[in-house]
């Protein structure tokens, strides 16, 4: 995908792969996403971007049935489609809202694995941008 990130300070493309960008405490060690000038734990002052882990698990979820409204929803389909919204749990570091690409209920639960990955998103402006998701790892993928 060459599609430019939605916003170079939560993600980027580091060898063909998206990843995510957080940052790190110095002082207490705290993960943060998206990465902030101070750290939300301890008020600390120094802190470090750091890449995130591009697998986790699925916290908790749900499925959007209604078109979110608009700003900041720039609407992708006529009609309007479900899709999926979750919380997805790095290990050792922070848990992450994040939209999935799983929009079945029946195919998500909670503590399942899941990957990095993106989706091309419409932006104001007209053109397209990447933002991030997460999808179920299928079995045998990593």
């Amino acid at each position: 995908m060459t599609v430019e990130p939605i916003d170079p300070h939560i993600m980027e493309w580091h060898e063909g792969r998206p990843r995510l960008l957080g940052c790190r405490c110095r002082t207490c060690a705290e993960t943060n996403f998206p990465a902030q000038d101070s750290c939300r734990r301890c008020g600390g002052a120094e802190v470090a971007v750091v890449p995130l882990a591009e697998h986790g698990t699925l916290w908790s979820w749900t499925i959007q049935r209604f078109a979110p409204p608009s700003p900041p929803y720039v609407p992708q389909a006529e009609p309007f489609e479900p899709f999926g919204i979750g919380y997805v749990e790095l290990p050792g570091e922070v848990i992450v809202e994040t939209l999935l690409t799983e929009a079945d209920a029946t195919a998500l639960r909670i503590g399942m694995p899941m990957r990095l990955t993106v989706l091309e998103v419409p932006t104001h402006c007209g053109a397209q941008a990447a933002t991030f998701a997460f999808a179920p790892v299928i079995e045998g993928e990593r």
